[in-house]
């Protein structure tokens, strides 16, 4: 029985935590957070990540919290449609995919479906010790617990990747913009639509729907070079987003006005996550905190779930054995963290352009490339190549599909 310590309760650590355990592992599941985090922003399930919550039959309670989202559209400052992209015209390979649910909701689904796995929340990380036998884990409380093994599943300012592999400046890329999430009181019916103001200064002012229509979700992000803030001081952080869209139009005064309010208040930068090896000795990486393209690039909740269950099947066909289990992750993992960490043309300069005449650009665009002329040639374009990875059915796995 091989003990797993695994550092992160968001999607990742909860879905490996599921597949280690169905394998024989035993799996304790340490997050920072004092419980599971209600909220977040929508993220998507496509393609393979389809396959790998069917095959942990999770596709049924999915459905029942997932959002029905009629698409995305750009509006001007006093709320007008500039341009709009339907769900169904891309196949559901646009900026709303066809299964959305809100982050923590899927984290509370994920968490339910690992059963007896232990959690320790309010706990962190502060000193790894591996040697040939296993790892000696120092708890910011000053618990120390050994494990054969230890993953970090705890995203982009992972502190295992801090610990084991080297310093954050190493591995992730600032791609020159930073975004905040948060819930407030719905300013308008947003009739079950995804609605993005930009403004001059590569400014962005979104709202998503939430399930219920008093609320909705909040989107501020604007581009900036790399700011000197303590990622760790919401306060601060909310003084940042003030000084950035004090003045703008649409609904911004609202959104601002519920800064405090919001108990789900988030913000960090927009930034790549490259790290070369996704193992050292006894201690591994899976999701963002080991690969992450960006919210620009999308895939996170994808690449976290099928990082999981390739992780968790390597290490059950190698009986455990890292030493063959994690290269073997990363070999198989490859191919598909490359495609899906891709950018879209364009990039940040793109999506939040810095001037008036960008913006006009761009809703132009959008506008072009959904009309009827162009619509089938772009279609192809965005759903693209096929996932690359053929997912392994492993054996231990076969009898509960």
């Amino acid at each position: 029985m091989t003990t797993v310590l695994i550092s992160g309760g968001g999607i990742a650590g909860p879905a490996l935590a599921f597949w280690l355990r169905r394998h024989g592992f035993t799996p304790t599941i340490v997050e920072v957070a004092a419980g599971p985090r209600p909220g977040g922003q929508t993220v998507d399930l496509r393609g393979i990540s389809r396959v790998v919550a069917e095959r942990m039959g999770l596709l049924p309670a999915i459905a029942e919290r997932q959002l029905h989202e009629r698409g995305f559209e750009y509006v001007d400052a006093r709320g007008r449609r500039q341009a709009a992209m339907p769900a169904e015209l891309f196949d559901g390979a646009g900026p709303v995919a066809e299964l959305e649910i809100l982050r923590g909701d899927l984290a509370g689904i994920l968490a339910a479906a690992t059963g007896d796995a232990e959690y320790l929340y309010g706990y962190s990380v502060t000193e790894l010790e591996q040697d040939a036998s296993g790892v000696l884990v120092t708890f910011a409380s000053g618990l120390r617990r050994r494990f054969d093994l230890v993953v970090g599943a705890d995203g982009v300012h992972s502190r295992v990747r801090r610990l084991a592999f080297g310093p954050h400046d190493r591995f992730v890329q600032h791609l020159g913009g930073y975004s905040s999430y948060f819930t407030v009181e719905a300013p308008e019916d947003l009739q079950h639509w995804m609605k993005v103001y930009s403004a001059p200064g590569g400014l962005w002012v979104g709202l998503r729907p939430d399930h219920d229509p008093q609320f909705a979700k909040a989107l501020l992000g604007f581009r900036s070079p790399v700011l000197d803030y303590d990622y760790r001081d919401a306060a601060q952080q909310r003084q940042l987003i003030r000084e950035r869209f004090t003045g703008l139009g649409w609904h911004t005064r609202h959104l601002l006005s519920e800064l405090d309010r919001a108990d789900d208040f988030y913000f960090d930068s927009t930034s790549r996550v490259v790290v070369p090896e996704w193992s050292q000795g006894r201690i591994a990486l899976v999701g963002d905190a080991g690969y992450c393209g960006s919210p620009l690039a999308g895939h996170g909740t994808a690449l976290a779930l099928v990082g999981a269950y390739v992780l968790a099947g390597e290490l059950a066909t190698a009986d455990g054995d890292h030493l063959r289990a994690f290269p073997a992750y990363q070999c198989r993992m490859q191919a598909y963290v490359d495609q899906r960490m891709e950018l879209p043309p364009g990039g940040i300069r793109m999506a939040m352009p810095m001037s008036s005449a960008g913006i006009g650009y761009r809703n132009f665009t959008t506008r072009l490339m959904t009309s009827r002329p162009f619509v089938g040639l772009m279609a192809k374009l965005v759903v693209g190549k096929p996932d690359a990875i053929e997912l392994p059915a492993y054996a231990r796995d076969q009898a509960h599909w």
